[in-house]
């Protein structure tokens, strides 16, 4: 066997923002859903009515864990569908009222394409990721608003936005706010106020390929998409039903589990917060340090190219995401850490899940600072 100079550790997977693992009880609610999943429950025959059963089951588990009216849930191929079709929907169903939506600079990227057939007013934020609030009123306040979207939680730099407060001007303007609560669900509270909200199965330990779109009863939505029902949210065609049962199962759990989890990851976190800032000269440690997400965790080395210390990383066991999400087709760096005015070089994001050991942050609070020496003495710095 070839003698790569790196010590045989299992890989740690710190990437939880991205996709966390399947939770043990996905993958039992999976498998059981599977006898009587498959079948089309439009049908009228025993094997439609029972995967009706299954499907009606499953959007009382999702309203019950949100806090929603079963019928105000819709399910999507995944969480991007379901932004997308809360910004495209809530923009033609206020057709009427206006073309503009107004929304944070730091939206997901699924947000910002969804609008880039419309009006646009992006609203800045400060240095940790928080949105200033007066430009906020300012842009809701103004003509032509038909939708306003709002991060609960930035999903690159962890900052908890003020979203009951930007609620409250959406209120009083009548304009209905939606919150991509895709880094939220299973990990902090749901804030309340707003209007539309969506989610992602697989950040929370749900399977993949199922996106929750809750539209409040009162809000007027209108399809972007061909389908015969224009004004009920839903995908056009059909679920993934063993998928949807899981995930709907797996989100009473991590809820279940969510307090305590948050106080151990958070733990986690300040830690990796503090000894990064200590042994790695020449860091940013970006994002607010107290209003933040618990299980994530962004910083940024400076003289350090981000892909280069991503694969020194995965070399050593250990899968971490960049938020500066540069990519070979886009050669950019993240719209969110630009936004913040914060340094994108050699930018590492890293993302706890139910399984991650205080003994995997230690292994890579380790390894990091040679790591980052490593590659800015090969950078010549």
């Amino acid at each position: 066997m070839e003698d790569t100079g790196v010590p045989a550790y299992l890989p740690v997977y710190l990437d939880g923002a991205t996709a966390a693992p399947l939770h043990p009880v996905a993958r039992e609610a999976l498998l059981a859903s599977l006898a009587d999943g498959w079948a089309d429950p439009a049908r009228l025959y025993a094997a439609g009515r029972r995967a009706q059963q299954l499907s009606d089951a499953a959007h009382a588990a999702f309203a019950e864990a949100l806090g929603v009216r079963a019928d105000e849930v819709s399910l999507w191929p995944s969480g991007t569908a379901a932004a997308q079709a809360a910004v495209l929907g809530g923009l033609a169903g206020r057709a009427r009222q206006g073309d503009t939506l107004v929304h944070s600079a730091i939206e997901h990227s699924a947000v910002l394409h969804a609008a880039d057939r419309h009006q646009a007013r992006a609203v800045p934020v400060d240095r940790r990721g928080r949105l200033d609030l007066d430009a906020w009123e300012r842009a809701v306040e103004g003509d032509g608003v038909a939708l306003a979207s709002l991060i609960s939680a930035s999903h690159e730099a962890g900052t908890v936005q003020p979203v009951e407060s930007a609620a409250a001007f959406c209120a009083g303007n009548g304009v209905p706010l939606f919150v991509d609560a895709a880094q939220s669900v299973g990990h902090v509270p749901l804030p309340t106020g707003w209007s539309l909200l969506s989610a992602s199965a697989h950040k929370w330990g749900g399977p993949p390929g199922v996106g929750v779109l809750v539209v409040r009863k009162g809000v007027r939505w209108l399809s972007p998409y061909p389908k015969d029902d224009l004004y009920r949210p839903g995908v056009p065609g059909a679920l993934d039903l063993p998928a949807v049962v899981a995930a709907a199962a797996s989100l009473r759990a991590v809820l279940g589990e969510a307090e305590a989890e948050a106080a151990r990851q958070s733990a986690l976190v300040d830690r990796i917060r503090e000894r990064v800032a200590a042994t790695v000269p020449d860091v940013e440690v970006v994002g607010d340090p107290v209003d933040r997400l618990p299980h994530l965790v962004t910083f940024s080395c400076l003289y350090v190219d981000g892909e280069a210390l991503l694969h020194a990383l995965d070399r050593h066991g250990f899968a971490v995401s960049s938020g500066s999400s540069c990519t070979a087709s886009t050669l950019r760096p993240s719209h969110v850490l630009e936004a913040m005015g914060v340094l994108s070089h050699g930018n590492v994001r890293v993302s706890l899940h139910r399984g991650t050991t205080a003994e995997d942050v230690e292994r890579f609070l380790d390894v990091l600072p040679g790591l980052v020496a490593d590659l800015r003495k090969e950078a010549g710095m």
